[in-house]
């Protein structure tokens, strides 16, 4: 999962000293649209 992600975070839930859940939050930037003016 770390590998596949460029901008963004991960974030473990821990629950009794157990990882029970895995988060994943990837930002996706995008280009301003050119105008031909």
């Amino acid at each position: 999962m770390l590998g596949s992600i460029k901008f963004g975070s991960i974030t473990l839930v821990v629950q009794d000293g157990k990882v029970i859940q895995l988060e994943k939050n990837e930002k996706v930037r995008l280009q301003p649209n050119k105008r031909a003016d």
